[in-house]
């Protein structure tokens, strides 16, 4: 994994997204599945219900004869104009998105989730987990991809720990064999494993192998031509992995020969 890609996870979660909607689709999913790319856009403000609403497009209708009437205001009294102190109300707004397969009469499958940090802090943690809730108990299979080292650990269950103080994890929830998870799990030094995307009860799985994917958003993305440092990382790396960070840096030109951590 690259911890570089953290520094920006949103233009790197959404490529993620759309790379792995086509990596399912080109692999050859069974008949009457597709893969979609879904996503919402989650508002919250003070004291108030929260909103959800889809993001993809917005419409709006035009006044129907071009131009909207008038709307008068009441006249002003004195000569002059007093601003008023507004209430200061919090507001927070996210893209949540993530990969969904549905049957072609639209029944939903699996849901394939990577996860961002709005998901695994605060409200965004509480929001989700609901969320990944409902589907277990709607028979939905579920799909949990956490490549961020920071935040609460979220996935549904984790197993061993891997070499090294990073841990990254894959948890895999079947609706026909709900008693048990498939989990994932590997270090900063280790390759991403490619893993089984489960489907109907009936279905072979898929393959998904997200290394050349996540090697894809590096380059795409152009992120190889911005400053590394390991040291600038947050979470910081410890002092093994940073050198080791150092070294695949130095390894690709990315840095000087002679830069130290």
């Amino acid at each position: 994994m690259n911890p570089f890609l953290e520094r920006s996870w949103s233009d790197t979660h959404t490529r993620l997204i759309g790379y792995i909607s086509d990596a399912l689709a080109s692999v050859g999913l069974p008949d009457g599945l597709r893969a979609r790319a879904e996503e919402h856009l989650v508002v919250e403000e003070a004291e108030q219900p929260r909103q959800t609403t889809h993001g993809d497009v917005a419409v709006v209708a035009a006044w129907r004869h071009g131009d909207p009437p008038p709307w008068p205001a009441p006249p002003m009294t004195g000569g002059s104009v007093t601003v008023a102190e507004p209430e200061l109300v919090t507001r927070e707004s996210e893209i949540e998105r993530w990969v969904e397969i549905r049957t072609a009469d639209g029944r939903l499958v699996t849901v394939i989730e990577v996860l961002s940090p709005t998901n695994k802090s605060g409200a965004g943690r509480d929001r989700y987990l609901k969320k990944r809730q409902t589907c277990q108990h709607g028979g939905v299979n579920v799909v949990e991809i956490d490549l961020l080292r920071g935040g609460a650990r979220t996935v549904a269950a984790e197993s061993g720990a891997p070499t090294g103080a990073t841990r990254y994890t894959i948890c895999v929830f079947r609706a026909a064999e709900s008693f048990r998870y498939e989990v994932y799990h590997w270090g900063l030094r280790e390759r991403i494993p490619a893993f089984a995307v489960p489907l109907r009860a009936d279905d072979a799985d898929v393959p998904l192998d997200l290394q050349p994917l996540i090697d894809r958003a590096y380059e795409l993305g152009y992120y190889w031509q911005d400053r590394h440092d390991p040291a600038r990382l947050d979470p910081p790396l410890d002092e093994a992995e940073a050198e080791f960070a150092l070294g695949r840096l130095r390894e690709a030109g990315l840095v000087d020969a002679e830069a130290r951590r």
